[in-house]
Parts: structure tokens; sequence; C-alpha cells
């Protein structure tokens, strides 16, 4: 499913990995995210680009990448614009300016649309860029920051807790649906609808216009059940499944059932992250109660046997 050149060859998918920061190389957050003593052979070299290769191997699929290496946006080729499907940028937090660092990166990274967006440091500071400054850039540009040895752990009591660091860095780029993607026979079925909706997904890019508009009416509806889900959590969670969360997980199970088309493959994870942000709102304890009976109601509701989940409980009844 990787895209071929004119002269037949294959273009992988790729990472493109760049640093606004002078101190700090991409080829060192390559070989983190590799977690290798060393880098492996480039496999490929013009003037200041460099390609290295990374074979990503989950339970779910693999999927050969390349990492390719950009100093700068006067370095782009056309061939790695159209192979990049994921953007990593490194800037310097030790200094107030660091975020100008990225500009000349914003016009031609919003203009390429990678699905994935990543901006690291080693970790935000008050005297340079504060997490505050961070984030906010990170909303603007629909980045997710990533700080390699942050000050502030995830607080371990947490049902869900965050990954941070290279891990974070990783588990996204597992998470993103690569062109060169090949499931994993036990998994075809599970995740049949993923590997259907690659070509098509890549083939057929959205318009930005059209991409945002989408992107604005996710975060309308998810801000609008925000609001209403903190004051329903106790009687969410002492029935076993209240109204609103039972159309969630009705309509979760017709996307899961449904066409093979973008259009259901991106209402399904749009979905998701609605049913997600809403379970974030409830007080912590209740959580893992919630999430149970959503997992038990959802499992149901796709044509599950009752007999196979009798018995899985955190301890309460459902």
């Amino acid at each position: 499913m990787s895209e071929e050149k004119d002269d037949g060859e294959t273009t992988l998918p790729c990472v493109l990995i760049t640093s606004c920061d002078p101190e700090f190389k991409e080829e060192e957050l390559v070989r983190q995210i590799l977690g290798a003593s060393s880098l492996p052979e480039p496999t490929k070299k013009e003037d200041v680009v460099v390609w290295y290769p990374w074979t990503i191997n989950n339970k779910y699929y693999t999927a050969d990448v390349s990492f390719c290496v950009v100093p700068s946006p006067f370095n782009m080729t056309s061939e790695v614009a159209q192979s990049t499907q994921a953007f990593i940028v490194y800037f310097d937090s030790k200094t107030k300016d660091g975020l100008i660092a990225l500009t000349p990166w914003v016009a031609l990274v919003e203009e390429l649309a990678p699905e994935v967006l990543i901006l690291v440091c080693d970790h935000v500071c008050e005297n340079g860029v504060n997490r505050q400054d961070a984030q906010q850039w990170c909303l603007a540009h629909a980045f997710e920051l990533v700080e390699l040895n942050p000050e502030e752990l995830p607080d371990e009591d947490d049902d869900f807790p965050e990954s941070t660091g290279v891990k974070r860095i990783i588990q996204a780029l597992n998470a993103n649906v690569w062109s060169s993607v090949e499931m994993k026979d036990e998994h075809n079925q599970g995740f049949g609808l993923m590997s259907s909706l690659v070509a098509s997904r890549h083939n057929n890019p959205r318009s930005k216009a059209e991409t945002q508009c989408k992107s604005e009416s996710a975060e309308e509806t998810t801000d609008a059940q925000k609001t209403g889900s903190f004051q329903n959590s106790t009687e969410e969670v002492d029935s076993v499944v209240d109204p609103m969360t039972n159309m969630d997980i009705q309509e979760l199970a017709n996307l899961t059932a449904g066409d093979a088309d973008v259009d259901n493959f991106e209402r399904l994870f749009t979905k998701l992250k609605e049913m997600k942000d809403k379970a974030s709102s409830m007080p912590h304890e209740q959580r893992k109660v919630h999430a149970e009976k959503v997992a038990k109601a959802f499992w149901m509701a796709i044509g599950g046997d009752q007999d196979e989940i009798d018995g899985l409980s955190s301890g309460e009844e459902s």
C-alpha cells in the first residue's frame, strides 16, 4: 500500500523529523525512538536530507516506514513532501523565543497535512517557554506536546495514566494508519475496517477546509457533552448505562458493523474520542466502573455472548 514513483520504485511513508534547536540534532531523536545505542545505516542520503529505516511491529500490524531527517524547510524535496505522514519537530524550550523558531515550518506543515503532529522539547521551562504557552501553540496548530524529560510526572494512582517522553511518541506513531500497513492474520477480522480504508485515506486526502470543518464540529460536540457530563456522572454510574451513553454505544456498534468508507472511519474515531472525553470529566473513583459498564454494554450491542463477560467485574455489579 506504499506509494510508487513514476519509475515503479516503492516510496515508503515517512516520519519527517526536524530540530529548531542547534544543540539538539534530529538523529538523536531518531536514535531514542529506535531504542538503539547507535543509528542504523541510512537507506538514502541527498545532501543534508537523510532517510533511516524503521519497521513498526506490534500485535496488530507491521509497517515499514522511514525516518526522514530534514534540517530546514528549505531542504524539502517533492519526494519527502509526498511521503510524509507524520511530522515531529524539536524546539528549545529554555529560551523565550523558542516557539518563534517553528514559524518557517508552520505553513509547509499545514500544506502537507500529515496525520501525526508532535512538538517535542526536553521539558517546559518557566524561564523559557512555559507549559501554557507551549500548549496554546499546540492547540492553535493541532500538535501534541511531548516532553522528553518532564518535571511533572502523571499521577501513578490515575486509572488511565498518560505516557510521556519517547514512549508517548512511539505510541502516537503506532496508532497511525500507515499506507504501508500489513495487518496480522489473527487481527484481520477485528481491524478489517482500518485495513480496508488505508488506501482510500491516503489516495483521497480531504481538503484543509473540509478537515477543519469536521474538526471544529467534533470539538463543539465534545465541549457540549463535557458541560453536562459532570453533573450526571453519579447517576450514570449508579444505573447500568445512562440513555445518552447507550445511544453512543449503539452508534459505535453500528459504525463498527457499517460500510468500510472514509466517513464511517472518521466518525468511529470521533465518537470514541467523545466518549473518552466524557468519561474523563467523572470523579476519579468512578471512571473504572463506568468504563467497565460501557465495555460490557458495547459487547452486548455488537452481538457478544453474555456468558463470555459474566464474572468480569471490578467489584461492583453492573
